[in-house]
């Protein structure tokens, strides 16, 4: 498996130029009063497919060669790698299937079927969907482009580093959504690489927190996949996970697991206080200091990854509810 360093992210960096958006890094004045350390947004939920997951999916297609793009692409996905694969694929003119759960929300699976992509619904964990894909990938010939755990995916995340460190040269700490661990690998990477005081705190919902769980153990386990607010944290690492679960063991200083209720207040607070929608993923940095969950010492940037949330959902959590069963 391909080593990802700064050489690699920044190789990323030149080939996605120009297809993604460099989205902005904003000072939240709330935040920053509230910690007593300046506390930055990193904005990632305006890239055009309202998440993060536009940089690696459209680095991993870009990187395949004619012949690969002609086989079609599959993956498993909680939804926003899914679309974002889709937008890659359908400018790169390749036929692309998307595998998901039954956890999936019905808004994300109508956002990849609306780029032209192909859905497969299996199952009620990440683990179905990617028997799915492994069937796909041995019968049809397929490239997988998975969510996570592939070089060219994390180096084109780890471009979000990059531009984190570009807009806060001075950065202490960086709050990183964490699920199968493509993201703050790269992210990581990218950073301690430029700045190497910095920490990296990854931050993840308790119902199945797949990596926190497998860093634990020492080894990449299985979690049972629960229904949450941080949906697109859902899902496992994979037995056989070959990159993220390494580079997030070494790289990532902290982890921090936060309630629903914890998740809802900071979807709350980007609302009212930031005059941001994003959902409950997103916003687990920013919910992660107003609980005081995180000693921060500053300048902090909170990664806000993605803004697919069903709006009558966040619609009540706004209005106050602080769990998917009391927004139901």
């Amino acid at each position: 498996m391909e080593e990802v360093g700064l050489a690699t992210i920044e190789a990323a960096a030149r080939r996605i130029a120009g297809s993604v958006r460099h989205t902005p890094v904003e000072r939240s004045a709330s935040l920053s009063e509230r910690v007593g350390v300046p506390v930055h947004l990193k904005l990632e939920h305006r890239q055009e497919t309202g998440a993060f997951k536009l940089r690696g999916a459209t680095n991993a297609v870009l990187s395949l060669s004619d012949a690969e793009r002609k086989r079609g692409v599959v993956a498993a996905s909680t939804g926003n790698h899914g679309r974002a694969l889709a937008h890659a694929a359908k400018k790169a003119g390749a036929r692309c299937v998307v595998c998901l759960s039954n956890l999936v929300p019905a808004n994300k699976r109508d956002a990849i079927t609306a780029l032209g992509a192909e859905l497969c619904v299996v199952g009620r964990s990440q683990d179905d969907a990617q028997r799915e894909v492994d069937r796909l990938v041995e019968t049809e010939g397929m490239v997988p482009v998975p969510p996570f755990d592939h070089p060219a995916v994390v180096a084109g995340q780890g471009t979000i580093g990059l531009e984190i460190v570009e807009s806060v040269p001075d950065v202490e700490t960086v709050l990183v959504p964490l699920s199968g661990g493509g993201l703050i690998a790269g992210v990581a990477a990218a950073v301690k690489a430029r700045r190497p005081r910095a920490r990296i705190v990854g931050v993840s919902m308790r119902r199945g927190a797949a990596m926190q769980a497998s860093l634990a153990a020492g080894h990449p386990v299985e979690v049972e996949e629960l229904a949450t607010l941080a949906d697109s944290l859902g899902g496992g690492i994979g037995l056989d996970n070959r990159l993220t679960f390494r580079m997030v063991r070494d790289l990532v200083d902290e982890v921090v697991l936060l309630t629903e209720a914890e998740i809802a207040a900071g979807m709350r607070h980007a609302y009212f206080e930031e005059r941001e929608i994003v959902e409950g993923a997103a916003a687990v940095g920013i919910a992660a200091l107003i609980a005081g969950k995180v000693a921060a010492g500053g300048p902090v940037v909170a990664l806000v990854s993605g803004r697919n949330v069903a709006m009558d959902l966040h619609a009540r959590i706004v209005a106050g509810a602080n769990s998917l069963e009391e927004a139901a």
